[in-house]
């Protein structure tokens, strides 16, 4: 069978354990197709890809292919956050409405950092949507504006699935977008996708984006659903009924990864909390950069101070409210929770729907990356970034 899913890439001599792992996950695993890369003191460790772009195992993966990444977009979108905040635009202590006062949810005091850690009580709108609601920006960001609270903004955190996006998004595009507008001479103030471009992915060369060019589509791999992957669960286990909260947070609107995902309106949009299109490469570049203090191969993006700032711990091991379980979470990016980024608690990254997942580990100066197509029944583990995180630590 392991011809159905050639392998290919660059693995260093002596790690050839997690290429043999990375291998399993298509052999008896749920793989059709992936990528792995990892960096370590920001140089090449692990550079794999293997598969099929498409479910009928037809369009081989290749090394550029760009996959969506879902809420591993988050993370990306993070550190242009932390632009802001670097560039004396915005400060994760103040309040929301210093840079936002038409916000109705952030007018008691809610401040940028828990806003960003999913503290704001705006998980989701009242208001039913359909997916092209999420292509419309002002439309966004109204009802948001609108929206009342749907718990004391502050008091706990409830995962905001694509709120958070636009939450985020509006706050740089009011600080640095309108500051980077008056220094370009542009007509109108940068969006938070436009400085990721500018200021993380292209200095880095990170194949990554957050609002596709659409001369970049036919490099795009379709998302395909947890119920189409070739491995059911023996055990499913019972079916948890959603409550309000995880209804309005991750079901409204319902998001298909083939009708919706895998069309070409999705990836030209700019939702920065989950429609990233990315190499495994172009994210472990920039989790590499973020490992070693804000530099990747003498290219400087960030600062080892904003780094530090952008990690604090904002949400401790207290359940999440839409998810039911614990994430530790700082200012956007997840923070290390049972060993999902390694055996180093100084890990941070973030993971997203289906099983892709991005991370810095700065302790051993890892920047690591997995991305795949098939998503993952949620009732599978370990993942398959479990099992491939416990190989390259147990090789190093």
């Amino acid at each position: 069978m392991s011809k159905d899913f050639p392998i290919q890439g660059y693995v260093k001599p002596g790690l050839e354990h997690v290429r043999n792992v990375f291998h399993e996950n298509f052999i008896h695993g749920i793989d059709v197709g992936a990528s792995l890369c990892v960096y370590h003191n920001d140089q090449l460790l692990i550079d794999l890809w293997g598969g099929y772009r498409d479910r009928n195992c037809s369009a081989p993966w290749t090394e550029d292919t760009l996959v969506n990444v879902y809420s591993t977009t988050k993370g990306l979108a993070s550190i242009v956050v932390a632009l802001a905040v670097e560039a004396g635009c915005l400060d994760y202590n103040e309040p929301v409405s210093k840079y936002w006062p038409e916000l109705t949810a952030a007018k008691d005091g809610l401040t940028v950092g828990q806003l960003l850690s999913h503290q704001g009580g705006l998980c989701g709108v009242e208001q039913k949507l359909v997916v092209d609601d999420l292509y419309d920006w002002k439309r966004m960001v109204s009802l948001l504006e609108a929206q009342a609270p749907l718990w004391k903004p502050g008091t706990s955190s409830g995962y905001h699935a694509i709120t958070w996006g636009y939450l985020a998004g509006e706050l740089v595009k009011r600080t640095l977008g309108v500051k980077l507008m008056h220094e370009s001479d542009f007509d109108r103030p940068l969006t938070l996708g436009q400085i990721f471009a500018q200021k993380i992915a292209s200095p880095l060369r990170a194949d990554a984006y957050i609002g596709l060019p659409r001369a970049e589509l036919q490099r795009v791999a379709e998302m395909i659903g947890p119920n189409h992957a070739r491995n059911q669960p023996v055990d499913p286990g019972s079916a948890t009924v959603p409550d309000a909260l995880y209804k309005l947070s991750l079901m409204n609107p319902v998001i298909g990864p083939y009708r919706d995902v895998s069309g070409d309106a999705w990836p030209c949009a700019e939702i920065p909390a989950a429609n990233g299109q990315a190499t495994a490469k172009g994210v472990s570049k920039i989790y590499s950069g973020l490992a070693n203090g804000g530099i990747f191969q003498n290219t400087s993006v960030i600062t080892p101070e904003t780094i530090e700032q952008a990690t604090v711990e904002e949400w401790g091991m207290d359940k999440d409210r839409v998810l039911g379980r614990s994430v530790r979470r700082g200012r956007g990016f997840m923070l290390n929770t049972e060993s999902r980024f390694g055996p180093n608690n100084s890990s941070f990254g973030h993971t997203g729907a289906g099983g892709s997942l991005g991370f810095a580990d700065p302790a051993q100066k890892i920047g690591f990356a997995y991305l795949m197509n098939q998503m993952q029944p949620e009732s599978d583990t370990p993942t398959r970034s479990d099992l491939l995180i416990e190989a390259l630590y147990s090789s190093l």
